[in-house]
């Protein structure tokens, strides 16, 4: 099974039941289709970076859960068709490996220093009149 976390944007004009119908309606969804729900974080209502649709705020979900690699579509189709949800992104985790270290990086190359300017030729001194 592959982690994944999915953050969805709720229209704030949905009220609260409706609201928490909706997210126990996907999370029945993930774990109908053999998914496991991990954590499911609610951080309200925040304005949004630019207007959608003339809305200025939406209500922020965020879920953590644990599925094949078929479900994700099958989500996403689900949360295009509803028309209170107005964003979506579902996003694989990366998984780390324990044990192995980072490569070292290397430090870049630092570019031979510039010449030295080249100096004007200095003036010859002044010539005193000749008598």
């Amino acid at each position: 099974m592959n982690k994944y976390e999915v953050v969805y944007i709720i229209d704030p004009a949905v009220e609260e039941e409706a609201r928490k119908a909706l997210i126990a309606k996907f999370n029945d969804l993930i774990t109908g289709n053999g998914g496991s729900v991990d954590k499911v974080e609610e951080w309200g209502k925040r304005r949004l970076a630019y207007a959608i649709d003339y809305k200025t705020e939406g209500y922020y979900v965020l879920v953590n859960f644990q599925a094949e690699a078929e479900l994700p579509k099958e989500l996403e189709r689900n949360l295009q068709i509803s028309d209170s949800v107005i964003r979506y992104q579902v996003i694989k985790q990366l998984e780390r490996k324990v044990g192995i270290k980072p490569r070292a990086v290397r430090p870049a190359p630092v570019a031979p220093a510039a010449e030295a300017p080249v100096e004007a030729p200095a003036e010859p001194a002044a010539e005193t009149p000749a008598e």
